[in-house]
């Protein structure tokens, strides 16, 4: 048949390429759940930092460490809970995170800030690792040669999910109030942990279920790539929110707050236009040159004097997050061991909460002693330099570093025996 010759022979370029993608078992469904069950997942900051804000009182800086209580958590947990899935499997995590999210979105709008504070942190821990899971799935169910546009697809969802979730918490907050808004974030989870319950999708590439048999050592999977992977991941967090926290206070500032989601809006359109590139593209670029030029093309938006000035500058940036996000994806969905893969996309996801920490202190320390454009140079910068520092963990593993999913060569030793 030819739909099936697709799905298993080489992969094809343009739309072909993620037609090929869509036409594999499940991979329709764990991206529509994926991108559903993120939705709630991006609303819970603006949603934590409004309630603590209008509801209970407090100023923005109490707010900021509700809201960021929440992904430490999940900085934590994802490895964990990942770890949890490769040993147990999907359907305890899943049991285990909805009983969770119950109990915290219930009670949350009750709590006083200190009681919210810690429950915020604890939640964090036992929330779905969503973003993780979705990757290690796909990374399950696709053949390595058809995941650049499987990943670059994800990427576009996120996209879409960061457009959406953030409006949609911020709109029932002000609409609803607080409390109903909390809740109706935590109906999201229960419903997105529901949905891959009824769904059950495959978490190991080899068709086996997860068990316990003895897990490979960490020296044998923990690489050098591997790591500069992860550090590419980071890096372009740090760059992308770093950018986002100054725009935004140079927009709060020059008192166009209202111009703020129209830039976000036209950012995140470029990404998407970008991950559409990069998926339907017959080459792969390179994952630490993917950073690099995300990083230099970042700098431009330091000379904005205008929000439709920062709009237009924001747009080179915006057309190479998506790619580089996917290509990170791509690279460490192929260098993550079947019986470990859990383990190691939950890693992926504490890389990002990572970046998404160093970013928001950073870019505020800078914008307060310096300039909202200050700190973007520097969060662009950062990037570029890492970018160089991957590149070096990264060397001799063969296509590895381009993203297409492929262990690397002969020159990918664990760090364990390379000295490092």
């Amino acid at each position: 048949m030819p739909d099936a010759a697709h799905t298993t022979g080489p992969p094809r370029a343009g739309l072909g390429a993620f037609a090929d993608v869509l036409r594999h078992p499940g991979v329709r469904a764990v991206t529509a759940i994926g991108m559903a069950a993120r939705i709630p997942a991006t609303a819970v900051s603006v949603t934590l930092t409004l309630h603590t804000v209008l509801t209970l009182g407090h100023g923005f800086a109490a707010a900021g460490l509700v809201a960021a209580a929440v992904p430490t958590g999940m900085a934590i947990g994802a490895p964990l809970l990942g770890s949890v899935i490769d040993r147990y499997g999907l359907r305890p995590v899943l049991l285990l995170t909805m009983t969770a999210g119950v109990a915290f979105w219930s009670v949350a709008p009750l709590l006083g800030y200190a009681g919210l504070l810690g429950a915020a942190f604890v939640a964090g821990v036992l929330t779905l690792p969503v973003f993780s899971l979705v990757r290690q799935v796909i990374a399950a169910i696709v053949p390595a040669g058809h995941r650049r546009p499987a990943f670059a697809l994800d990427a576009m969802s996120v996209e879409i999910s960061y457009m959406t979730g953030p409006a949609a918490g911020s709109l029932l907050t002000l609409w609803l109030g607080s409390a109903v808004a909390m809740r109706v974030v935590g109906a999201g989870f229960v419903l997105a942990g529901l949905a891959l319950w009824w769904l059950n999708p495959p978490v190991r590439s080899d068709g086996r279920a997860p068990g316990r048999e003895r897990r490979p050592p960490v020296r044998s999977w923990l690489t050098r790539p591997l790591v500069g992977a992860l550090l590419t991941v980071s890096a372009a967090v740090l760059a992308i929110m770093g950018t986002e926290f100054a725009f935004i206070a140079a927009l709060t500032d020059a008192d166009q707050v209202w111009a703020i989601p129209v830039v976000l809006a036209g950012w995140g359109l470029a990404s998407l236009v970008g991950g559409f590139v990069h998926g339907a593209a017959r080459r792969a670029v390179p994952l630490p040159l993917l950073l690099a030029v995300l990083g230099l093309a970042t700098l431009p938006a330091a000379l904005a004097w205008s929000w439709w000035s920062l709009l237009f500058l924001l747009v080179p940036a915006g057309l190479v997050t998506a790619p580089t996000l996917a290509a990170g994806s791509d690279a460490i969905g192929g260098l993550a061991p079947d019986r470990v893969r859990g383990l190691v996309t939950g890693l992926q996801g504490s890389a990002t909460m990572i970046g998404v920490a160093v970013a928001g202190p950073l870019s505020g320390f800078l914008v307060d002693v310096a300039s909202p454009a200050v700190a973007i140079v520097v969060c662009g910068s950062v990037a570029t330099v890492l970018a160089g520092v991957a590149g070096l963990l990264m060397r001799g593993s063969g296509r590895s570093s381009a993203g297409t999913g492929r262990p690397g060569g002969d020159g990918e030793r664990p760090i364990a025996q390379a000295g490092g």
